[in-house]
C-alpha cells in the first residue's frame, strides 16, 4: 500500500540551486495517499505549490505555525511575539536582512525569519527574553515559539484526515523537520542533511537534494 508522505520542501524537493525539481510535479500528483508538505515558508508558499502541483493542501507552514487540511486552518503560533523580537532587533541596529520588499515575512502569520547573513548571537539573545527560540533551519534563522513545531502541525493534519502517524514517511533535511521524523512512522533525510536531521533519521538516502527524495519514492511505490 502506498504510505503518506510528509515532505520539506527547501532542500528536499529541490535541486541544489533552490529551485523546484520539475520532476516533483508529476510524481506528487500521481503519489495514490495522502501528501503533506511541511516547511518553513510562509503560508501562501506551500499552498500555491499543491495548487500548482494539482494536489490537496496539505500544509503545514512556518514550522507548525500555520496548519491547514480538510477545510481547517490553524493558527498555532504568536505572531506578535515573535514582532516583539524583531523591533528589538531592529532598534539594536539589525534587521530582517531581506530588503524593503521582503517577500520573506509579508505573509507570515507566526513568526519571523531572517537572513543567515544577519548576527545570530544578539538575535538569539533578544529572542531569549522574549521567551521565544531562534532555528536555523540552512534557510533563515526562524524567530518563534518553541512550543510550536512541524511535528505537532503534521499530528494536527493527521487528526483532521482521521490518519494513522505511523503509517506515514518523511522526508527532510533540516533540523525544524527532526519533530517530524519523531511523529511518523518512518522517516529519511536526504544526504545533504544537516547534522541533527542526518541523526534523527531513521534511514539517510545515497543522493542529495531531490535525488535523494526520488530515492525514497521509488522504494515506497
Amino acid at each position: 500500500m502506498t504510505p503518506p508522505l510528509v515532505l520539506d520542501i527547501d532542500g528536499t524537493i529541490t535541486r541544489p540551486d533552490g529551485s523546484i525539481d520539475p520532476r516533483t510535479f508529476d510524481r506528487l500528483r500521481a503519489w495514490d495517499a495522502p501528501v503533506v508538505l511541511a516547511t518553513g515558508k510562509a503560508f501562501p508558499y506551500p499552498v500555491a505549490l499543491c495548487h500548482f502541483v494539482g494536489i490537496e493542501s496539505l500544509v503545514v507552514a512556518e514550522n507548525g505555525g500555520v496548519v491547514a487540511a480538510r477545510d481547517e486552518l490553524s493558527i498555532e503560533g504568536d505572531r506578535d511575539a515573535a514582532e516583539a523580537v524583531a523591533r528589538a532587533y531592529s532598534e539594536a541596529g539589525y534587521g530582517h536582512g531581506w530588503g524593503a520588499l521582503d517577500t520573506v515575512n509579508r505573509w507570515r502569520e507566526t513568526e519571523v525569519a531572517v537572513s543567515r547573513e544577519m548576527p545570530l548571537r544578539e538575535l538569539e539573545r533578544i529572542a531569549a527574553e522574549h521567551g521565544l527560540e531562534v532555528v536555523d533551519t540552512g534557510y533563515a534563522y526562524h524567530v518563534k515559539e518553541p512550543s510550536v513545531t512541524k511535528g505537532r502541525g503534521v499530528s494536527v493534519v493527521a487528526e483532521l484526515l482521521d490518519a494513522d502517524l505511523a503509517a506515514f514517511v518523511a522526508i527532510g533535511d533540516s533540523v525544524n523537520d527532526v519533530s517530524t521524523f519523531e511523529v511518523v512512522g518512518t522517516s529519511y533525510a536526504v544526504a545533504n542533511a544537516d547534522e541533527a536531521a542526518l541523526s534523527a533519521a531513521d534511514r539517510v538516502t545515497e543522493a542529495p537534494y531531490s535525488d535523494g527524495t526520488f530515492e525514497v519514492l521509488d522504494r515506497l511505490e
